[in-house]
Formats: C-alpha cells, structure tokens, sequence
C-alpha cells in the first residue's frame, strides 16, 4: 500500500500550499511574516481556546515577536453572529492576517471572518447561488493560516464555509475562490488530543465527503480520483487512529485523507449533507456524526444509480464482495466499529419536525448533486428510514 512518507516533513500545494509534518506547528511565525503581517487574530473555538494546539500557536507567535489576539466565540455550527464578533475583533484590534486553528467549525468562522473584515454587503449575499460571490470586493482581502486540529470538514483548503443564520435557522454556504487560505500548516501532533467519538465522527465526515464526490452524477475526473483514495485511506486509518489517538502516523494520514476529501467535494455533494444541514441548523447537532448516522440510508437510496462506482469503490478498498452491497456492508461495519449510533434517535434526535427538515434540504445547493434526483417525498423516505 502506498503511503504518504510520514517520518519526514514535506510541502506542496493544490493550489494552496501545505507544509505537513510532525512539529511544524514552529514555522508559523515565519509563516505569518513571510505574509507581510505582524498582528495576527488567532480564530478558534471556545473548547479548544485553553489546550495545547491553541496556547502553543500563541506561544509561537509570541516567541517569533508578532503581537497575536484571541477571538475564541465560535459555536460548534458557527453563525453569522459569531462571525460578525470576529471581524469587531479584528478590526479594533489592528489584525493584519488571520491564523484559523481548530476544526471545521473554527475554521470556516475564520475564513467568513477573513472575507468580510473588508466586505460592505451582507454575508448572507454571498450565498453559494449562482454568481453571487462576484459581489465581493477582493482589493483588500486578510490573509488566512488555516490549521486543522481535527481530520474532518477539510475547511483548510476549502473555497467556502458554512454558517448558520441566526434568523432563519438555516445553514448557509458562503463562497467565494478567494476564501481558499494562503497557507495551511498539518501537523499531526496537533490532533493527538482530540477524543475517539470526536476522532471517530469527523473521520466519518472525511469520508462522507469523498462518498459523495464519487457519487455525484457530474463529471471531474481528477476530483473522482482523490475520492477513491481519500477513501482508501479512511479504510485503513481511521479505526487506528480511534482505537490509538496517539498514533502520529494514523493521524497525519487521517489529516491527508480530510484534505483529500474537500478538495474532491468540488464535485458534487448529495442527500447526506442535503439533510444533515437543515439537522445541524434546527436541533444544533454535531455535523460529522449527522454525516455517519444518515450515511447508509442515503448510500442505499442511491445504490441503482451508482452500482458500477461503488463495484469499482468495493475493489479499490479490496472488499470481500465487489459490489454495492460489498459496500454498504463494510459502511456498516465500521459504524460499529466506531460506535456511531444506528439512527438519529440514538444521537439524541428524538423530536424532529420532518416537514421542516425536508422542506430545507430539498432547496439546500447539495441536493442537486445526488446521483437520484431528490424531492420532498424521496428526502422524506430517507429521513424516516434514519429515525
């Protein structure tokens, strides 16, 4: 099996430049200057603003002579209100560029934070609708270091976040090209704290991802291709890296296959985070696990479509069986494996207004990537089969 060679520090870029390894967490000083910045807004989230990925970076920053801020108000599914603390906090601050630590949460609140510290329109006009991101004023954009402390969303090299409206109680996707960072540092010893359920749910979003992307009726060879891999190494790694959160070489390839999956999700996306959003916005449920739970229910749905993707899938992975069901089976099994629960209700999701939730997800942008066309009675049927 071919993998990535771990005991080494290595860059590239796709097109935003990475540099991957052990400790190099170090080099964000010089990172920051390389940038033309010296004051930069250290974005993460309230859990994570008191442990070790957090207070090493202002460490880091400390010690290189920069002069860092902290803006730590962001929710577990960030909103615009977060978002607008975040550009007061930059702004009366004097913040120069934009260091994004934590996962997909932290990270997507920091890139909206980015954009729209030089934004007159409301952020909420940028929704990914059309051309709206041409609405944007990109002549004075902050700069962003994104780093990941979980291997989930893949936010880092992400062109979008997603944020919830506070008044519609809806999730939203920002987007624009020019969100993508300038810079991501993956360090793997920077995830070494995260705990198994928390490892194990936003592996499944990882791996949501690429499912997805494969999925997707349009055509993006190359992004098809990183999703069989980023599959690939989910495979392997993500039961490891639950079973051993120390294992430095499952959580650095584990950080790879989460990038791997939000670049391939330029895709498409589909009925798994067509429902999940309308979920996460409504009951404020953790998204990753939303992705894990709903994941064979839609893979069924969609199986008759995508039977010659999934034979291929089933043979990449080197399944027992080399067919859908191959597939489905293995999904199965590592949801046990990881202890998601089977269903919604056993996540906690016990009173959910159905009509609601599908009347969301039908006019969610990922709904027009499922491989079956989705309509209100089709989400429904998905819905109900995940109760």
């Amino acid at each position: 099996m071919i993998t990535a060679p771990l005991s080494v520090s290595s860059n590239w870029s796709f097109p935003t430049a990475v540099r991957f390894g052990n400790g190099r967490i170090g080099e964000l000083a010089d990172a920051v200057r390389s940038l033309g910045a010296a004051a930069p807004l250290v974005v993460t989230d309230a859990g994570l603003k008191d442990l070790f990925p957090v207070q090493r970076t202002l460490e880091v920053l400390r010690a290189g002579g920069l002069r860092p801020g902290l803006f730590h108000d962001v929710k577990p599914n960030p909103t615009g209100r977060n978002v607008a603390g975040g550009v007061e906090a930059l702004r009366a601050g004097g913040h120069d560029l934009v260091v994004a630590i934590g996962g997909g949460s932290a990270l997507d609140a920091a890139k909206a934070i980015a954009l729209m510290a030089s934004q007159t329109i409301p952020m909420w006009d940028m929704e990914d609708i059309g051309d709206n991101w041409t609405r944007a004023d990109t002549s004075r954009l902050t700069p962003v270091i994104a780093i990941p402390t979980t291997a989930g969303t893949g936010s880092e090299l992400g062109r979008s976040s997603v944020i919830t409206h506070d008044e519609e109680h809806r999730k939203v996707i920002v987007f624009h090209p020019r969100m993508m960072p300038d810079l991501v540092i993956m360090d793997p010893e920077l995830t070494t704290g995260l705990p198994p359920h928390i490892t194990a749910a936003t592996g499944m979003d990882a791996l949501s991802h690429a499912l997805e992307a494969l999925s997707a009726p349009s055509f993006h060879p190359m992004a098809e291709g990183i999703a069989l891999n980023a599959l690939r190494l989910i495979k392997t790694w993500l039961p490891v890296a639950v079973a051993d959160g120390n294992n430095l070489e499952a959580r650095g390839q584990m950080l790879i296959a989460s990038g791997m999956g939000c670049v391939a999700l330029q895709k498409g996306l589909g009925a798994i985070h067509a429902l999940a959003h309308p979920l996460g916005a409504l009951y404020d449920a953790h998204h990753g696990l939303l992705n894990a739970v709903l994941m064979p229910y839609v893979l069924e749905f969609n199986a008759p479509a995508i039977d010659e993707k999934l034979e291929l899938l089933s043979r990449t992975l080197d399944l027992p069986h080399y067919c859908a069901a191959g597939v489905l089976d293995w999904m199965l099994d590592l949801r046990g494996e990881l202890n998601i629960p089977p269903t919604l209700s056993a996540m906690g999701l016990t009173d959910i207004d159905e009509e609601k939730v599908v009347a969301m997800a039908e006019v969610d942008p990922c709904a027009g990537g499922n491989p079956i066309p989705l309509d209100r009675k089709s989400l429904l049927g998905i819905l109900q089969a995940a109760r």
